[in-house]
């Protein structure tokens, strides 16, 4: 089965186009920024990376692909902004378009992750490090980005679909 260019919200169908694991990328798609965290091959642990600004499709394609080749990445997990009911608005569906754009464009498969609770779980985290207002604020998206793709982890890695 060809993993390149797909899109689901299933992490069962999405652990059978990576049999092989290989390192992810996780992404908190904001209006103005990208959160971008990477995990480990064998989907033990999330690590918060960097804060991308959001511009061109194309120039965001760009920094994200050199990140890609820098880490070996093999797919990508996209934070799907539900609301608390379970039902999508706006911000899903273009979070869903920009998935399937990016799947194109990068060619790798990408698993669109409830991202509910994702931010306020990061922050707290953060508060719990003794992490300054400011310093929070710089790293949240990252931070956030690493909570939606360790959860993604835990469900490919544990079977807990």
């Amino acid at each position: 089965m060809d993993a390149g260019g797909s899109v689901t919200d299933s992490a069962l169908d999405y652990g059978d186009l990576l049999p092989d694991g290989g390192a992810l990328l996780g992404l908190d798609l904001g209006t103005k920024t990208i959160g971008v965290a990477t995990c480990d091959a064998g989907w033990r642990y999330a690590t918060a990376g960097k804060t991308i600004a959001r511009s061109k499709f194309t120039k965001d394609c760009g920094k994200l692909r050199e990140i890609i080749a820098e880490r070996t990445i093999k797919g990508v997990v996209i934070g799907l902004p539900r609301n608390m009911d379970g039902s999508e608005g706006p911000r899903a569906q273009a979070s869903r378009a920009y998935a399937k754009n990016l799947a194109q464009a990068l060619d790798l498969p990408v698993l669109l992750w409830d991202e509910r609770w994702s931010t306020s779980s990061a922050e707290g985290a953060m508060i719990g490090q003794d992490m300054s207002r400011a310093k929070r604020a710089e790293k949240i998206d990252s931070h956030a980005a690493a909570v939606i793709l360790q959860g993604a982890i835990d469900a490919l890695a544990g079977g807990g679909f």
